[in-house]
């Protein structure tokens, strides 16, 4: 424990120290300031720079991101915008500014993608962008020389590349374009095309900090954390399953039943934790059932220490409300039909099974065998969603 909180001391002047430097290097974009030029690498594997985008009239700017769920909620009004104003007098060009290795799993909840190059390639042909898409994270120099605070960020710029606009793209941060109520970025495009000045030319930003190289060290620690955490193991038997199971609680629940001596168990728990710290910051729990003889707590205890399969900081209060201290049980029953009955009757019986169920019960995914990679977090991000939703009134 001390050398855990040793790491964070470090980290936490290193982390400032070396972000008090960057946020020096940082322009503070003008109204009338020139566009900072750019030769970036695009997902069509090509070199762009800013002199490529001469012949347009007005040029956006468009600070994106993969896994920023403001970023993902504007998408299908940024490709409406490009759409709309779809010819030679209007450019539009995208640019992820992040450092990829700057992001803690848990920061990567609302996506299917992180912000690596390959990454951004896919997540713009499943997204269906028709505007180019560039990468910064390598040096972040381009970030630093607009100014990017955040993603979505836009800058827009007029024919002579002076900067008539910075700021949100629009006023909501929620994917339904019917929460918007000032389309900012919009009217001053439709301004410059017109040939008018911008009335609201400087709004706030609003989205995902940019994820500057510095905060690798935060990354750091947070792998010692959940390298380091111990896991408790309790023992349960078939009724306290068929209460975890009814799940009257707001989180998305992963039952995985498993065992040391499974092969397929053993192999696939590496994607059952990572998709445990994939959703750390959303309402998501992983619970384990071990089938290990209950004289081998221990080794079950070991196996998932050895695994990180810890709990994750936002859980930890909602399971003291429902007052459990864990989400690792091994089961005590001698027989495994009331396991079955009180968790899926359509479990055929072998191990591994997974079964994902939301509030209230409902399933949403079961899986009897080895888990295929990416099959669960997208069965999870399908009832989720990827991007903030305002909450509903009763």
């Amino acid at each position: 424990m001390k050398r855990m909180f040793l790491v964070w001391g470090l980290a936490s002047l290193l982390c400032g120290s070396v972000r008090a430097a960057e946020e020096a290097g940082l322009a503070d974009l003008k109204i009338g300031d020139p566009a900072p030029g750019f030769d970036l690498p695009g997902i069509d594997d090509r070199r762009h720079t800013l002199q490529e985008y001469d012949g347009a009239e007005v040029l956006m700017v468009a600070f994106l991101s993969n896994h920023c769920p403001d970023s993902q909620g504007a998408e299908s009004r940024i490709k409406q915008l490009a759409a709309d104003f779809q010819g030679p007098r209007f450019a539009l060009v995208a640019i992820n500014p992040n450092d990829p290795e700057a992001l803690r799993p848990d920061e990567l909840g609302y996506s299917v993608h992180g912000d690596t190059f390959p990454e951004m390639k896919l997540h713009a042909k499943e997204r269906g962008f028709s505007f180019p898409y560039l990468y910064d994270g390598e040096t972040q120099s381009v970030a630093k020389a607009y100014g990017c605070l955040a993603t979505p960020h836009i800058f827009i710029f007029d024919k002579d590349r002076k900067l008539r606009y910075k700021g949100y793209f629009d006023d909501s941060r929620f994917g339904d374009p019917a929460t918007v109520k000032d389309q900012a970025a919009r009217e001053a495009v439709q301004a410059l095309l017109s040939g008018k000045s911008v009335d609201n030319a400087v709004t706030k930003p609003h989205g995902c900090s940019t994820k500057w190289a510095s905060k690798r060290s935060l990354v750091e620690v947070d792998d010692e954390k959940w390298e380091t955490a111990e896991v408790e193991v309790l023992p349960i038997d078939a009724s306290g399953i068929a209460a975890l199971r009814k799940n009257d609680t707001g989180k998305v629940r992963i039952f995985n039943v498993w065992a040391t001596w499974c092969a397929p168990c053993v192999a696939e728990f590496p994607e059952l934790v990572a998709t445990q710290r994939k959703f750390g910051l959303r309402p998501v729990e992983l619970i384990t059932i071990s089938m290990d003889q209950p004289s081998d707590l221990a080794k079950a205890k070991a196996f998932l220490e050895k695994q990180n399969a810890a709990i994750p900081e936002k859980l930890k209060p909602s399971l003291k409300a429902e007052g459990r201290t864990t989400n690792a049980y091994l089961y005590n029953g001698s027989s495994v039909d009331p396991l079955i009955e009180a968790l899926d009757t359509e479990w055929p019986g072998p191990i591994p099974h997974t079964l994902v169920v939301a509030p209230g019960g409902e399933v949403i995914y079961r899986h009897n065998g080895k888990l295929e990679p990416g099959v669960l977090v997208d069965k999870i991000l399908g009832h989720l969603g990827q991007f903030y939703v305002p909450e509903t009134k009763p």
